[in-house]
């Protein structure tokens, strides 16, 4: 089960969680250097009784003590096995292979997750398609080899979220973190909502970022900064009494975008909505 750093609670999808009942799974918190360390409580816990479920292994983060990428990657493997072992009404002793569901919300890094640790154990190259945005995976596809010893297979699957969301919030931190489509929400009002976590958690990364003298509660100042700095502008056409006359006015579409971007590569500093 995968999830995203900035939303560990909200990026769980509950009714994957139900499916899952007393079946052996790792919770593995992606790109665990975006999260906020000072909110590690929140996002790493340990083992939950009677859930089947062990401790989280996030990438760059296990156990609460921070690792390298492929330290994680080769415990995930021995976690696995480990976990299947030790759960006698799944483990089949006449079956030496494992095969293992890789599940959560869209855009998490779930194929990117299988490509590296095949590239990892087999020394090959990516056997799924990734993408920056939701829906690349479309289908459950075929079983893909992952590692020798152990003989282990992954089987990358859609990104899938509830019918119906539970709030509004859940829903904006959602969109945040790429699970759903920004056009679907609006990039001028997702800009809005992360302009209004960043100033009350006093993450003011963005103000070293963008330049700015103080941290501001306007989202048209910041935007428009962004699109100042950036060179986000475009041609309209404006008509006047004297015919059609091009003008060059601030992309606040695009700046929103970019200003979008930037959180999600972690470049406004780590932060955990959540």
């Amino acid at each position: 089960l995968l999830n995203s750093p900035h939303i560990p609670l909200s990026g769980r999808n509950p009714m994957l969680q139900e499916v899952l009942g007393i079946r052996p799974h790792i919770l593995v918190l992606n790109k665990m250097d975006l999260a906020d360390p000072r909110r590690q409580p929140v996002s790493a816990r340990g083992e939950r009784e009677g859930s089947g479920c062990k401790p989280e292994a996030p990438s760059g983060c296990c156990q609460q003590q921070f690792h390298p990428f492929f330290h994680v990657s080769l415990q995930i493997v021995t976690l696995v096995a480990k976990l299947v072992d030790d759960s006698p009404r799944y483990h089949r002793a006449e079956s030496p292979e494992y095969s293992i569901l890789v599940i959560g919300v869209p855009n998490v890094g779930k194929s990117s997750l299988i490509n590296s640790l095949r590239r990892l154990h087999l020394k090959k190259g990516k056997a799924t398609a990734v993408g920056g945005e939701p829906g690349v995976t479309k289908a459950v596809l075929t079983r893909i080899q992952v590692c020798e010893k152990p003989l282990m297979y992954l089987v990358d699957t859609p990104g899938v979220l509830p019918p119906k969301l539970g709030d509004i919030e859940t829903g904006m931190k959602l969109a945040l973190c790429g699970t759903i489509r920004d056009h679907l929400v609006g990039e001028d009002i997702m800009a809005d909502y992360l302009l209004y976590i960043l100033n009350k958690q006093q993450r003011f990364g963005y103000v070293q970022h963008y330049g700015l003298a103080q941290p501001c509660d306007a989202i048209e100042t910041l935007l428009k900064h962004v699109a100042l700095a950036r060179g986000r502008t475009q041609k309209v056409k404006v008509l006047t009494g004297t015919g059609n006359v091009n003008m060059t006015t601030l992309n606040y579409p695009a700046a929103a975008y970019e200003f979008l971007r930037d959180f999600r590569a972690g470049r406004l500093g780590r932060v955990t909505l959540d």
